[in-house]
């Protein structure tokens, strides 16, 4: 009979919902109303700031029935802000909504409803003495504590989690010390504003021109409206490769952002200074006390922060060894495992179907049912590090990360246009940069002009191999398959007739000519031929010696220009060749170099700019490591 009333009721659940034709979204809205009920707070931090809180608490909570509680800071806004308004989630994932915990949102100090000052990147201060000495470790320890101390129905347990910036504060917020965080996840954390997001290697990210007006001004008091949006530049373009150069020299765009305070500190501070260094979160991930168990989450694809998961990974693991810690790596662009989309794709290129899905129920749900429900007792069931293998298109563990046993290989790059291994070769290979004419980083116009880049990180590189200021290096078509797995340098030897130059390195698969599309991969596009790209990242030769002290580079004289590439799992099938393209700008991603030195980019003008020849020479290489 049970079984049956069970049969009828999910019978007439799913007729209401073919009836009424509910999406998923609008179901999961249904559950939060039914399952959950909204209150506020504004919680008081040591020095009197107010920060504004919105907490979700399932309905059957009591003292005999209690739930931990999941903690999301972000400056992004916690809305909707009226008393009876419900989000239609209440987390990243629906499998962490509907297991049950106490969801707790709040707006960091001087964002949104929350009162005090904004500061980007609050830097931390190790050895607190008085209530005024607070940052986002602090703010997270005076909210956990009113947390457990003032819910009702909790269990005493906290985790913590966030994406992108609120990463960045769930990281900060691992190292507060409260004996009641339990489990962390920060997922892309921004962990240094001079190699994540606003700079790669110190070369500006210029692809982020349009996100000023949303981190750079401030606010008088508590809102619940946006108060940057008059800043945004009147672009009357769609192309923004055009709109871009416009932009270009920099000060150029900075017209646009006198009034903006975190424009300003990018002009102020053009090196890695104390301003910088004191914003970064990665020399305080050591000697965690009270260290929550931490799962680092990112995207082989994220072109926001990669850098962010995998340094604050290999440094709390460097700096922590007995605590629990542990990474994810998905075939992800920025925050997509958050998002399922049923065939999981980046740019155009297929990796399988409810990818983010898997992670979401089996990764991340379990992880933080085991810390704040279950055992806790680190035997979750999960490996030291879960990478997806973007070559091969599929999951992989390991029991630790980089892998220790990993072969190191070098590729080096022969003036002839091949990759060669272990065998340096003479001469060099050479192209002119001109900056009037930079190599754009993309076909795909629409990104160009979205809020920051997204799809460029895997996307065909044919259109750039057949410039004449692109070089590229391959490998013959490959007799077995080979998977680089781990970390990659760059060393190049060049040269050039100016005194500064950008370096711009991919890692490239190049499918063969006859390989067939996917099933779903979109009518125009075409992957016999396809070239792939695995892995890019850009180094500024002023910055070679040092990221604080810039000098110019000699003309003429050949010069060690030596950077890390970030870490890749890709399987390079047999069939297919690996190739490495190097070549000076990728436009408007990056800014352009003048390639004559200056002080200060930011203050360069037109008459700075001026044409160079680079050299690269047959001995530079790209240490890669190889598993078998």
């Amino acid at each position: 009979m049970k079984k049956l009333l069970l049969l009828l009721s999910f019978c007439s659940l799913s007729c209401f919902i073919q009836a009424q034709k509910l999406t998923v979204a609008q179901l999961d809205s249904i559950f939060v109303r039914e399952n959950y009920v909204k209150t506020q707070y504004e919680i008081e931090m040591r020095d009197g700031v107010k920060l504004f809180t919105n907490v979700y608490t399932p309905k059957d909570a009591s003292s005999n029935n209690q739930y931990p509680i999941l903690l999301a800071r972000t400056c992004y806004s916690v809305g909707p802000y009226g008393k009876n308004d419900y989000p239609s989630v209440l987390s990243y994932s629906k499998y962490l909504m509907r297991e049950k915990f106490i969801f707790v949102n709040q707006d960091v100090r001087g964002r949104w409803m929350s009162e005090g000052n904004w500061t980007n990147m609050t830097p931390h201060i190790s050895n607190k003495n008085t209530k005024k000495d607070i940052d986002e470790a602090s703010d997270t320890y005076d909210t956990i504590d009113w947390l457990v101390k003032n819910l009702p129905g909790n269990n005493g347990k906290v985790g913590q989690y966030g994406i992108s910036y609120p990463g960045f504060y769930t990281i900060a917020g691992a190292l507060c010390g409260h004996p009641a965080l339990k489990a962390s996840s920060p997922q892309a954390p921004v962990s240094d504003f001079f190699f994540d997001d606003f700079h790669h290697n110190g070369a500006f990210t210029m692809g982020y021109g349009l996100t000023f007006p949303v981190f750079g001004l401030q606010h008088p008091k508590p809102t619940d409206k946006s108060w940057y949006d008059e800043q945004f530049p009147k672009i009357k373009t769609l192309d923004g490769f055009e709109w871009y150069k416009t932009m270009s020299p920099l000060k150029n765009l900075g017209e646009n952002y006198t009034n903006n305070f975190f424009w300003q500190e990018h002009v102020e501070h053009p090196n890695y200074d104390e301003f910088w260094q004191k914003r970064s979160i990665v020399p305080h991930l050591k000697n965690i006390k009270n260290a929550p168990a931490i799962m680092v989450v990112g995207g082989w694809f994220d072109a926001e922060d990669l850098y962010g998961p995998l340094t604050v990974y290999k440094t709390v693991e460097k700096n922590n060894p007995n605590i629990y810690n542990s990474i994810v790596m998905g075939p992800f662009g920025h925050g997509d495992w958050a998002r399922e989309r049923g065939h999981h794709f980046h740019s155009n290129v297929y990796f399988g179907d409810s990818i983010s899905t898997y992670y979401q129920r089996n990764i991340e749900l379990k992880f933080f049912k085991h810390f704040l429900k279950d055992a806790g007792d680190g035997k979750a069931g999960l490996a030291e590090a879960t990478l997806f293998d973007t070559g091969k298109k599929e999951w992989r563990e390991f029991a630790e990360y980089p892998v220790k046993n990993a072969q190191k290989i070098d590729f080096y790059l022969s003036p002839n246009g091949k990759i060669t291994t272990g065998t340096e070769a003479k001469g060099f290979a050479e192209f002119i940069s001109d900056p009037s004419k930079p190599v754009p980083y993309t076909e795909d116009p629409k990104q160009i002009l979205g809020f920051s880049p997204r799809n460029y990180m895997s996307e065909d590189q044919r259109f750039a191999g057949r410039r004449t200021d692109v070089l590229t290096f391959e490998t013959d078509v490959l007799t077995e398959d080979i998977t680089l797995g781990g970390e990659m340098m760059a060393n190049l030897k060049i040269s050039t007739t100016g005194t500064d130059a950008d370096w711009f390195v991919k890692l490239v698969d190049v499918y063969p000519g006859d390989e067939p599309n996917s099933p779903y991969t979109p009518t125009n596009i075409t992957l016999g031929g396809y070239q792939q790209m695995v892995r890019s990242e850009i180094m500024r030769s002023r910055f070679r010696n040092s990221f604080s002290k810039p000098e110019p580079l000699v003309a003429n004289k050949i010069t060690d220009v030596n950077f890390r590439l970030q870490d890749v799992l890709h399987t390079f099938k047999k069939g297919h060749k690996i190739m490495i393209q190097v070549q000076s700008t990728a436009f408007p991603l990056f800014d352009i170099n003048p390639q004559k030195y200056v002080d200060n980019i930011y203050k360069a003008k037109e008459s700075d700019f001026q044409k160079a020849t680079h050299r690269v020479y047959g001995n530079s290489k790209i240490s890669v490591e190889v598993l078998k």
